[in-house]
């Protein structure tokens, strides 16, 4: 597996909001449906705080890995967890991320299976 990948699946599994700050700019865009795009460091860590609280519980993990070139990734992951009020979540997930030279996300796109939960 990717290595900056694995890492940031790591820090992203630990639902704690400290370990994914260091992967985030003021410059980074990322859209996680059905939040519109948004971008700068403090609204993505906003944007994660919220995702974890509609979960009880919740797991990613990474089934494929697929170099795009430019530091840019696509990458399949299955995800597993208890939605607060709502019971069972399973979905499957497709990523675009794009590192910088440095290891920072620059851009992250997610592409679900299965919207209906969110509605």
């Amino acid at each position: 597996m990717n290595c900056k990948i694995s890492h940031f699946m790591q820090d992203l599994n630990s639902l704690n909001i400290e370990k994914l700050e260091k992967w985030f700019t003021d410059e980074t865009v990322i859209w996680i449906p059905p939040a519109k795009e948004i971008s700068g460091k403090s609204r993505i860590l906003a944007l994660f705080r919220a995702i974890f609280r509609r979960y009880e519980k919740i797991q990613w993990n990474v089934a494929e890995i697929f170099h795009l070139g430019n530091n840019k990734y696509f990458y399949q992951t299955s995800s597993i967890g208890n939605m607060t009020g709502k019971g069972m979540y399973k979905n499957e997930i497709c990523t675009v991320v794009q590192f910088s030279e440095c290891g920072k996300i620059v851009y992250l796109s997610d592409y679900f299976k299965d919207t209906k939960v969110f509605k």
